[in-house]
């Protein structure tokens, strides 16, 4: 059995600041043990692990809440539910790039326009912008 860590361990062990493991609990998604009388909280060494999924977790697009439901999912072991909603953001990162890419397209034919213009008092771009 592994020892447990002061928070400050933890932090280390999982690659985050102190603060960070602080903001985990007060959303929700780690547990604070019970700090015994004039000593140190001590976590379990398999915290870091956790810590470490929900920061993988937020590298990937998962919000806090999306991670806690992650976690919950875990818990209940129903891969069905978690590849569901794996999925869903997954829609939700290629919409984006779509909606990424068509702003591309308009920001760069306005750059071409401003390019091609005669630098005169009239800027293509803010003409763009405020058009009804």
């Amino acid at each position: 059995m592994m020892a447990a860590l002061t928070i400050g361990k933890l932090a280390k062990a999982a690659g985050v600041n102190v603060e960070t493991i602080r903001y985990y609990q007060r959303r929700g998604l780690l547990d604070a043990p019970p700090k015994p009388p004039g000593g140190q909280r001590r976590y379990p060494a398999e915290q870091a692990r956790r810590v470490r999924f929900i920061r993988r977790a937020q590298v990937l697009g998962f919000t806090l809440s999306e991670i806690g439901t992650l976690l919950a999912l875990d818990a209940a072991c129903v891969c069905h539910d978690t590849r569901a909603l794996a999925a869903h953001k997954l829609a939700s990162i290629e919409q984006k790039i779509a909606d990424l890419a068509a702003m591309r397209r308009v920001l760069g034919d306005l750059v071409r326009q401003c390019d091609t213009g005669d630098g005169g008092a009239k800027c293509p771009i803010i003409d763009a912008l405020t058009e009804e």
